[in-house]
């Protein structure tokens, strides 16, 4: 226990430097850098992106299931979403708001805005620097661009090498833990708790450190490895196709129950806006029930809020971007920018007027109201004021389902992006194993009683960022060069200018043959 706690201790210490005191500057730097390279991209071309992605899901060049190895750009688009909307995008939104005040969720917004660049700058890089591996399939990602091209650079070849075996080792292990261990946990104490089946849960098997696993949880974990197996076992077009139909649905239903707890409250609509502006400026006049707080802190808390949330400049989502049947660098990053659009302007939003609006928290004060529980439950207490028949609430129960559908997803797109660091770390060979290995680990969270596996991983996501980043500041004037090459052909109407498609030759060749006869 001695050797837990110590181990605690140091990686708190070594995850507070890696996400507070480098990470987030880091984020949001880079974010004002390449909202600033591009030239406010995301509010100058917002009519283009948006008919380029939203606007394009009927056509079947961006829907279209693909032959061969890749795969469209909505099942990249939803594969990465799967990843990326998870557990957080409720109970990390009630965190936020208990912890930095209602004014978090514009500093959320305001994260999330710059993180649009960030991850449209990332997804430009991983279809640029992508490859064929072995299997035929496309291979991109931020160990590609920090080898080829950050490695590139004057005297960065041995740097280069070195922050992409980083950023891989590093996305290997985060896999594990809060790509796999933490999300089964979560489902398995939600389900649990909303759903409980006395015979399986009285039934405890054994107690470790204060907690206890009962057969129920040994049974759902069971059943997730089962259904896990199922997916992840039959490689990227399942994963994509079985992405492609859940996220959207899930999306769907989380923003349809947010929407109807929102509109039974809406007389509340105004003051919970009032109170997301007025506590982002002046915390402490306006929620003075938080004692101390001040607008260093809800800025924290709400730009930590946004970039946990969406991963833009993590570099996580590039690897299954990169996959997607697309020959312009610019129009996957479009998909990148929508990505954040979709999970924090649109999902982590719905969370925080349902929590503002539905009396959960006291506007006035900034206190949880009695009986509405703690930050952890504080979203299925706001969706029980609203969803409840004859008395009896199932608010909880439709968060847990919400949980179970967004931390499956959340499973199965990181077994994705683990899958392509074991690629480019040991080749494509060791891929299987890695499924295998990383589907027997999903009842490991069901089981486990410790939070110290996934705090570590969650040190390790943190870890992807830094080296992302170098590679994506360091390659900036990169995606300003292509950015502006796209705007020039499309909006300047400059045909005579070549393309910029792959920085290998042989690739770019054959991307402007396409190119070509997609255009006739």
């Amino acid at each position: 226990m001695d050797f837990l706690d110590a181990l605690t201790r140091v990686n708190g210490v070594i995850n507070d430097f890696v996400w507070v005191k480098i990470g987030l500057f880091l984020l949001l730097g880079t974010g004002v850098l390449m909202t600033v390279m591009t030239g406010f991209f995301q509010i100058r071309h917002l009519p283009h992106w948006l008919k380029m992605t939203v606007g394009s899901m009927r056509s079947k060049k961006v829907t279209a299931h693909t032959e061969g190895n890749s795969i469209s750009q909505f099942q990249a688009l939803c594969t990465a979403l799967a990843a990326t909307v998870g557990v957080g995008n409720i109970a990390g939104v009630a965190a936020a708001i208990c912890s930095g005040g209602a004014g978090a969720v514009f500093w959320m917004w305001v994260a999330a805005f710059l993180g649009m660049m960030t991850g449209y700058s990332e997804k430009v890089l991983g279809i640029y620097f992508r490859r064929k591996n072995d299997a035929g399939e496309w291979s991109g990602g931020a160990m590609y661009y920090l080898r080829d091209g950050f490695g590139a650079l004057p005297g960065c070849k041995t740097l280069g090498k070195i922050l992409a075996a980083v950023f891989a080792v590093c996305c290997l292990l985060a896999s594990f833990g809060i790509g796999n261990m933490g999300q089964v946990n979560k489902i398995v104490a939600n389900i649990e708790s909303a759903f409980p089946i006395d015979a399986l849960s009285s039934r405890v098997l054994y107690e470790s450190g204060g907690g206890k696993v009962t057969l129920y949880a040994v049974v759902l974990g069971v059943i997730l490895v089962v259904l896990g197996a199922l997916v992840i076992l039959g490689g990227l077009q399942r994963i994509a196709s079985f992405a492609e139909k859940i996220v959207p649905f899930m999306v769907v239903l989380f923003v349809a129950g947010s929407l109807i707890v929102i509109a039974v409250n809406y007389d509340a609509i105004g003051d919970a806006f009032r109170a997301i502006f007025v506590t982002a400026f002046s915390p402490k006049a306006a929620w003075g029930g938080i004692t101390g707080l001040a607008i260093k802190t809800v800025m924290t808390w709400g730009f930590k809020r946004g970039v946990f949330s969406n991963e833009a400049g993590l570099g996580s989502s590039v690897m299954v971007h990169a996959n997607a049947k697309v020959i312009e660098p610019v129009r996957q990053g479009m998909w990148g920018i929508f990505e954040v659009f979709t999970d924090t302007m649109l999902v982590c939003t719905m969370t925080a007027l349902v929590i503002l609006t539905s009396g959960v928290i006291d506007l006035q004060t900034g206190q949880i109201a009695p009986g509405a529980g703690t930050d952890a439950t504080l979203v299925a207490s706001a969706f029980d004021t609203v969803f409840q028949i004859g008395g009896v609430s199932f608010g909880g129960k439709f968060i847990a389902v919400t949980i179970l559908l967004f931390s499956f997803t959340t499973i199965v797109g990181w077994s994705y992006y683990g899958t392509k660091a074991v690629e480019y770390l040991f080749g494509t060979k060791a891929t299987k194993v890695y499924k295998l290995v990383f589907v027997l680990m999903i009842i490991s969270g069901a089981v486990l009683t410790s939070s110290i596996a996934w705090d570590i991983s969650d040190t390790f996501n943190g870890m992807m960022m830094i080296p992302n980043l170098i590679g994506v500041i360091s390659l900036s004037g990169l995606v300003r060069k292509i950015t502006k090459n796209y705007t020039d052909r499309h909006f300047k109407g400059k045909k005579d200018i070549e393309p910029m498609l792959s920085y290998d030759t042989k690739i770019q060749n054959e991307q402007l043959f396409k190119l070509a006869e997609e255009e006739e």
